[in-house]
């Protein structure tokens, strides 16, 4: 997942940069409207945490311009402005969501998983000749329609759309079996198993790598 920062504190972008990095999220930044702007075309990113105040152009302005472009990614205003009416201006303008000046980070992240989350929730993702379809709850390979379980398909989709991060065993066990206890993670594997078969997917396929001892990842 790709997240832009257009903020021109640069502590605040340096402090955000890193700690979205460390959780495995994909970081580009920009230090005022007109490059942000210019990015939220280019990049193509997933999640765009926007300053409401720039130089340049306007974080409003910019919010406004994204969403008469069609482009639905999600936006979240990082703003010290804190009356009502600023906040309705904010999501009238097409953001998901703001958070106030001074945050939390885990409160941020929280919240992005959540738009990120919700993003992707009804996303027809493709993947090579594969595409997973959430809402008929379809896996499609070359045109031809391969019938997974539930619980396969539900690992196989957590998968397609944490592509680029590793995905460890306790996350999958917590996220998509939710389980917050110990448990025998081995039954993973079964599984895994048993989706690379149905796919025709050989030991040395390189669409899901096994990181040994962690878990899983898929990088395309």
């Amino acid at each position: 997942m790709k997240i832009l920062i257009i903020e021109d504190e640069y502590g605040i972008t340096n402090f955000l940069q890193q700690g979205l990095q460390e959780e495995g999220y994909t970081v580009v930044t920009a230090d005022d409207g007109h490059n942000g702007l210019l990015m939220a075309t280019q990049e193509k990113p997933d999640l765009i945490l926007l300053d409401w105040m720039l130089p340049g152009i306007s974080g409003i302005d910019i919010c406004r311009q994204i969403r008469q472009s069609g482009a639905g990614m999600p936006i979240l205003f990082l703003t010290a402005k804190d009356t009502v009416q600023e906040t309705i201006e904010g999501l009238r303008a097409g953001a998901n969501d703001y958070i106030k000046k001074p945050f939390s980070f885990d409160e941020l992240l929280e919240r992005i998983k959540v738009q990120l989350r919700n993003a992707t929730a009804t996303e027809e993702l493709k993947l090579g000749h594969l595409i997973v379809n959430p809402v008929a709850h379809k896996v499609i390979r070359d045109g031809s329609e391969i019938y997974l379980t539930q619980r396969e398909f539900e690992l196989l989709h957590y998968l397609v759309k944490n592509r680029g991060r590793v995905c460890t065993r306790k996350d999958i066990i917590n996220d998509v079996w939710d389980i917050h206890f110990d448990y025998d993670t081995s039954v993973i594997d079964v599984f895994m198993n048993t989706i690379r078969k149905k796919l025709g997917l050989t030991k040395d396929d390189e669409l899901i790598k096994t990181i040994r001892g962690v878990g899983y990842i898929i990088e395309n």
